[in-house]
């Protein structure tokens, strides 16, 4: 089994989706679930898997699905300073 970093070191990202679903039982209300695990961006297969899963199983049809995604390891950020100081 992949560990977390070791799918982070092959380019998984940190992905967020937001899944607007119709309440089965209440046709006319729009509800709410949030879905985040590691996914490979642009083409997100295991956020797929997911709603393919969802568009089978489950009874409350989709209506938006928003994607957010971020990498955890990233290349370390070198700035220089514009001041220097000195401390006793």
């Amino acid at each position: 089994m992949t560990t977390a970093f070791e799918k982070q070191l092959k380019d998984y990202r940190l992905t967020t989706a937001e899944i607007l679903y119709w309440m089965p039982d209440h046709a006319h209300v729009l509800q709410t679930f949030i879905w985040q695990d590691l996914d490979i961006a642009p083409k997100f297969p295991v956020l797929s898997r997911f709603l393919g899963f969802w568009q089978r199983n489950l009874d409350g049809k989709l209506h938006r699905v928003r994607i957010a995604s971020a990498g955890l390891i990233q290349p370390a950020e070198f700035r220089y300073t514009d001041a220097l100081y000195q401390v006793h």
